[in-house]
């Protein structure tokens, strides 16, 4: 019996374990998207004046109502950005061409591509499945565009 090495294709995530740790990864992303949005919106909730309310507060209360609704606006932008993700991770296998999607698409918003790093680890981390070929694929993946997008 001759040694086969992962080199040779052999041992190691093949072109569907790919596809399938992107699919894992992209699923990841939408579960972190929908969770920013729930904080966003409970932010938004809890912080805005209801209409007619003459007793909005003092000046502290002001304050601290356009801070809450900035990280509000902040983690809905974020969540959009990780939806754009997940997109492109659904659309291509190559590392490459998913991270130049995300770069521009974060500079577009405003944000740092590097933002979504953590995500992407928090995601490939977070595996809801037992097919250790695409779990392995998925932290391949999450590692090298994590790279790509200068999280290192």
């Amino acid at each position: 019996m001759r040694d086969v090495d992962i080199a040779d294709g052999v041992g190691g995530p093949g072109q569907e374990d790919f596809a399938n740790g992107a699919a894992l990864l992209a699923a990841g992303l939408l579960k972190q998207a929908r969770d920013l949005a729930q904080s966003a919106a409970a932010l938004r909730a809890v912080f805005s004046a209801m209409p007619g309310d003459p007793a909005a507060g003092p000046l502290s209360d002001v304050r601290r109502q356009r801070a809450a609704l900035s990280a509000a606006a902040d983690a809905g932008a974020r969540g959009v950005l990780m939806l754009e993700a997940a997109e492109k991770l659904g659309e291509s296998g190559d590392a490459e061409a998913i991270a130049a999607a995300i770069n521009a698409a974060a500079k577009q918003a405003g944000l740092p591509a590097a933002g979504l790093v953590a995500p992407l680890r928090a995601a490939a981390l977070s595996l809801d499945t037992d097919d250790g070929a695409a779990r392995i694929a998925a932290a391949m993946l999450a590692q090298r565009l994590a790279e790509l997008l200068g999280g290192g």
